[in-house]
């Protein structure tokens, strides 16, 4: 069978030759100027390739297509090679081109398009298969991973003609330190490519999508990516928030513990002072809250919220301070305007008199009509004042008679000091007045 297929080509082939030969024999000098004119294609693998032979300047000159392997494909519009992938597109004096379908890797390679002249002129084509990358692969995760390992991950992809070029990404950054192996199919025409990447996790690596990215040239720029997510373990991570930056007694306090690790901290243990809450009815926890309903003084102490999971344990601290009320008036309180506040008091010695204290309190005139609320504190001053102005007053009066009282006595009592009784003392007492209005009477 396949004797008689190359029996028919040869005599295409021949018969085109006596043909051409035997209608340019007298045109011998006109096909000087005429040249046929192709170009290289590039095709996908399983693609579609046209090929194409142009000729500017024909004389109904035959054009012939033929494959690598020197098969006749075409004969002007006639097929010579039972190819049902190869198919006729243009059949003209200045046109042949024909179309190969479901393109393989075998079929890459130089075709030639023949102007039959004398002598016969061609051009070369050539066809240029792209072998796609297979999707990559990434291997070598295992999960969970804990935090603070190496991790190897390795991207492959195979089938690539040419090689392809592998790319890797994290939280969508290039990293640029990895490995490249390129090898040679067992076809020898396509190749196999690996990458490996490799770096030490932590904690903000959980959750982290890494993206293994292929590119070539076949792909009509949409690389082919494997992506990876990372699963790390690690302890936790504790943070005290309190519901108000400045308690104050009688308030509620509310203390969050928000704890972060993997695998999730749960329940979390509020300790104070090293020991358990002192007093439950009051301190309610909820999850990861500790309610204080009330607070007062005894409430002072250091708060410990603790966490842990199967990769370990960690807490944090809040120190607690309970701050007193300030003694402010109410927002509603209105304080009138005190111009004069007088506090007078006068002492009469002669006439053993006291004047009372008189206090006067004048309003501000240009103090609103509505602030008519009293100032206790004011108030309250001003009659403390006044009752101890009152007081010194009486003390001073009562010293005063005291004095006075004293010295009216002593005089009445002159002459008497060595009487040996009573009645004597009295008689010397008027003996004594009456010598003396003598004595006035005398010197008068």
């Amino acid at each position: 069978m396949i004797w008689k297929r190359s029996a028919v080509l040869r005599f295409y082939s021949v018969c085109g030759l006596l043909l051409q030969a035997a209608a340019s024999k007298n045109k011998v000098k006109g096909s000087q100027g005429q040249f046929p004119l192709t170009q290289n294609v590039t095709v996908v693998e399983g693609g579609t390739a046209i090929l194409t032979c142009r000729v500017d300047q024909n004389d109904n000159t035959s054009l012939q297509w033929s494959n690598p392997a020197q098969q006749t494909l075409y004969f002007d519009d006639k097929k010579a090679l039972r190819d049902n992938r190869i198919e006729l597109v243009r059949a003209s004096w200045h046109e042949l081109s024909i179309s190969v379908s479901d393109v393989s890797l075998s079929d890459e390679g130089q075709y030639t398009c023949s102007l039959f002249t004398m002598p016969v002129k061609t051009s070369k084509a050539y066809l240029t298969v792209l072998g796609v990358p297979e999707k990559p692969q990434i291997s070598g995760f295992s999960s969970p991973v804990m935090e603070g390992d190496l991790m190897q991950l390795t991207c492959k992809t195979s089938g690539s003609k040419p090689a392809a070029d592998i790319r890797w990404f994290k939280n969508d950054k290039e990293i640029k330190d990895v490995k490249y192996l390129k090898e040679e199919d067992a076809n020898r025409k396509t190749f196999t490519v690996s990458s490996t990447l490799d770096f030490r996790v932590d904690r903000s690596d959980d959750g982290v999508a890494v993206i293994c990215r292929v590119d070539h040239e076949s792909l009509n720029a949409t690389p082919q990516v494997a992506m990876q997510v990372l699963e790390i373990h690690y302890t936790p991570s504790v943070k005290i928030i309190p519901s108000t930056p400045f308690p104050q007694e009688g308030q509620p306090l509310i203390l969050t513990c928000e704890s972060k690790g993997k695998p999730l901290p749960e329940p979390v243990l509020w300790t104070k002072d090293g020991g358990e809450l002192p007093d439950p009815d009051r301190m309610v926890v909820s999850g990861r809250e500790l309610n204080i309903l009330f607070l007062n003084k005894t409430d002072n102490g250091t708060y410990r919220c603790e966490a842990t999971n199967t990769i370990g344990q960690s807490s944090a601290e809040y120190v607690l301070i309970v701050h007193d009320v300030p003694n402010t008036l109410p927002p509603s309180t209105i304080i009138p305007s005190l111009t004069t506040a007088t506090v007078t008091t006068t002492v009469a010695i002669a006439t053993s008199t006291t004047t009372s204290a008189t206090t006067s309190c004048i309003r501000d005139p240009n103090a609103l009509a509505g602030q008519t609320g009293p100032d206790h504190a004011l108030i309250g001053g001003i009659v403390a004042v006044v009752v101890f102005v009152t007081l010194c007053s009486i003390f001073l009066l009562g010293r005063y008679l005291a004095r006075h009282k004293g010295t009216y006595l002593t005089n009445e009592a002159k002459g008497a000091e060595d009487a040996p009784d009573a009645d004597t003392a009295i008689i010397n007492a008027e003996g004594s007045q009456v010598n003396a209005e003598e004595k006035k009477e005398y010197f008068i």
